[in-house]
């Protein structure tokens, strides 16, 4: 059928400029942030392009939902401007035949958004994670270039090291500036090295001085020493198979046990939370294309983007319903099915309301003009 196949057609077109524009934009984004956690020490220089490509693909699910309600936007709002619908409408088709072609176009991308969001979506976070956690683990030494200035995670030291040859776990010209309980100290020394203990890293300095400085009462105090610990970080080895909700599999957020112990509800609380926000995109994007049939109405005498900037404002709504209902479900506010009914179902209810409302309207305008032209 004509109808269905041009329509169809223009659909996948804008769809997909639509999704070339967003990416772009979301990749360039995302290669700021991270560029600006590699300088700030948060993640190592080297794995800038593949947290960048992690992220991405964590986040194409969302990319392919807005992409998809814009094109559906765009492509009938263009049609009503032309004066393309009001041919289809006087043709005998209303609104909601324009449902069938919206979703025999949009059902690869929604099986697309299914998998990215049930399996892609916790293998990206999961080694993010492990990347961000790698990179932690290692000494400050190793991440700190010869020349630069390190940060503690607390921000109550700065460090200052040199690198000592290839090895990464010594250094020399150390140079600590501290500032903890109302004292600043500036501690030097030729040589330091990593030790660990327990779950915390230690730096151990040889042959060096510490200056302290009382900021209250002024009081100074130098002393040398020939060794001398601090330390750099605590609990830098935490347990990696303790992945948060968001880098659990799928299957293992529904395997999760109720349990009887505070501990035991909260963890199983928040699986049900992450299980609301991959579940509610699934149907967020079967949603969404259904209420871009809707939305896309605009009167042809009017050349103005209202009605794109009013779709805009109803995907942030929905999107932060999305992110309202994960919280509600992992405060214990509300159960899964009651947060995935409550939403998702208003918004489909919405969206076939929409349809209905503009399909009668129109319906009712052509009668009342065929009423006009009888009795004249």
């Amino acid at each position: 059928m004509l109808f269905d196949s041009s329509t169809r057609s223009e659909l996948a077109k804008s769809f997909g400029a639509t999704l070339v524009v967003i990416l772009t934009i979301v990749l360039t984004l995302t290669l700021i942030k991270m560029l600006g956690q590699a300088a700030g020490g948060a993640i190592a220089p080297q794995d800038v392009v593949l947290l960048m490509g992690y992220t991405t693909i964590s986040y194409l699910a969302i990319m392919l939902t807005l992409s998809l309600f814009l094109s559906v936007v765009m492509t009938l709002g263009r049609f009503y401007r032309e004066s393309e619908m009001t041919i289809w409408f006087a043709s005998g088709i209303p609104l909601s035949t324009f449902v069938r072609p919206v979703l025999r176009m949009a059902w690869p991308v929604l099986l697309a958004i299914v998998v990215l969001e049930l399996v892609v979506w916790p293998w990206g976070n999961q080694n993010s994670a492990e990347l961000r956690d790698r990179y932690q683990k290692r000494g400050d030494l190793s991440r700190v270039a010869p020349g630069q200035f390190q940060t503690s995670r607390d921000g109550s030291r700065v460090f200052f090291i040199e690198r000592d040859g290839d090895n990464a776990a010594t250094g020399r010209n150390v140079f600590i500036l501290s500032n903890q309980h109302d004292r600043e100290s500036v501690t030097t020394a030729s040589r330091g090295r990593l030790e660990m203990e327990g779950d915390d890293r230690y730096l151990l300095l040889d042959h060096g001085q510490r200056n302290e400085t009382r900021l209250k009462t002024g009081e100074k105090s130098v002393a040398r020493f020939e060794q001398y610990k601090v330390m750099t970080d605590t609990q830098v080895l935490a347990n990696a198979s303790q992945l948060p909700p968001k880098a659990m599999a799928t299957l293992d957020l529904l395997r999760t046990p109720a349990g009887g112990t505070q501990a035991e509800q909260t963890a199983w609380r928040k699986s049900q939370g992450e299980l609301a926000w991959r579940f509610g995109m699934i149907l967020g994007g079967i949603n969404m294309a259904l209420l871009g049939v809707g939305l896309a109405a605009s009167n042809p005498r009017r050349v103005n983007n209202w009605n794109l900037l009013f779709a805009l404002l109803t995907f942030v709504i929905y999107f932060n319903l999305i992110n309202v209902s994960q919280s509600w479900v992992n405060n214990g506010r509300t159960s899964l099915p009651r947060a995935l009914i409550v939403v998702h179902g208003s918004a489909l209810f919405l969206a076939l309301a929409i349809i209905w409302l503009r399909d009668n309207s129109n319906r009712f305008c052509l009668r009342r003009r065929t009423t006009k032209e009888a009795s004249a």
